[in-house]
């Protein structure tokens, strides 16, 4: 998914000072942002005061939308460097295609891992033909400097570990967790869990005390670790936790990130995550001259998204707080 606001600001990221190494409850709403013609999303992460769960780098969480009769998600061709994409459906379908070929449609439950490498291209779009309603969960994952040329790559996973016990039924869809480890790739330690919580159900669930975590509830309301949280807002929950106090009255379905804390300095612009100023300028003037990315299967030249303007002055890397 692409970031579309035409004025993207920078977002300087990284390191280990801000991370919070005990247990705290910070609460961030979501900002809405307009996505294409007709797809509103709640971008949970970066916000003003987090930029990074772990190596989680970008959550959009959009929907519920009635789309029975509208287009649906149409996000034209567009670039991304130096991340993954971790596509995550509850309800619709989504077509993706890319650069190296892919072509393919990821549905709820099913696991779609885009790794861009040094540099990727790929569009996404509801069917022509698709369900009532689209529901979803965009989120980005950061490489480390070791792994930001790997070659890139499309996974997809259609059978992924999940839990069920008492009032809780969860998949991992990315790391691993209480023993459960998921086939999606991954470059630095984390995990992404999708938690649905049966109504009057209270449940504790184990965490890994080096990672930091936050919770979002894509549902329902929930109360974790005692603090009442409802769709459109994250809690940022710090280390140092053995587990998680999670209850509902009327059920919830929530979405648990966590991971080692990222203690490189990072730049993010637009699709583009860089350690430096020239790196963006550089990824940028190749997306628009055509050099790198490569071409959409299925999506002429002229159809690609164009980057926006950079912003004045040099980019420069910085902390994991605004």
């Amino acid at each position: 998914m692409s970031n579309l606001d035409r004025t993207p600001s920078l977002t300087q990221c990284g390191g280990l000072i801000d991370v919070a190494t005990q247990p705290v409850r910070e609460l961030f709403q979501g900002r809405e942002v307009q996505l294409g013609e007709s797809t509103k999303v709640r971008r949970l992460l970066p916000n003003l005061g987090r930029r990074l769960v772990g190596a989680w780098c970008f959550v959009d969480h959009y929907g519920p939308d009635d789309i029975a009769s509208a287009p649906g998600m149409q996000i034209p061709p567009h670039p991304h460097m130096g991340l993954q994409t971790v596509s995550w459906l509850l309800e619709g379908e989504i077509h993706h295609r890319d650069s190296i070929g892919s072509d393919d449609v990821i549905r709820p439950g099913v696991l779609g891992v885009m790794t861009s490498g040094a540099a990727i291209a790929h569009a996404e779009q509801s069917p022509p033909t698709h369900p009532a309603r689209l529901h979803g969960v965009q989120l980005w994952v950061a490489l480390p400097d070791e792994f930001r040329t790997v070659a890139p790559g499309w996974d997809r996973h259609d059978d992924l570990p999940a839990i069920t016990e008492g009032a809780l039924n969860a998949t991992v869809f990315m790391g691993e967790v209480a023993g459960l480890h998921s086939p999606g790739r991954t470059f630095s330690p984390l995990v992404g869990v999708d938690m649905t919580i049966r109504q009057d159900g209270a449940v504790t669930f184990p965490l890994e005390r080096a990672f930091e975590h936050a919770v979002l509830v894509l549902s329902g309301t929930a109360d974790v670790d005692d603090v009442p949280l409802s769709p459109g807002a994250m809690l940022y929950l710090g280390m140092g936790r053995a587990d998680l106090a999670l209850k509902s009255g009327s059920g919830a379905r929530l979405m648990l990130l966590g991971g080692v804390p990222f203690d490189e300095q990072i730049v993010m612009w637009w699709n583009f995550v860089a350690r430096t100023s020239d790196e963006i300028a550089a990824a940028r003037a190749e997306w628009m001259d055509g050099t790198a990315f490569g071409t959409v299967v299925g999506f002429a030249a002229a159809d690609a998204l164009a980057a926006p303007p950079l912003p004045p002055g040099r980019l420069r890397p910085g902390g994991r707080t605004r």
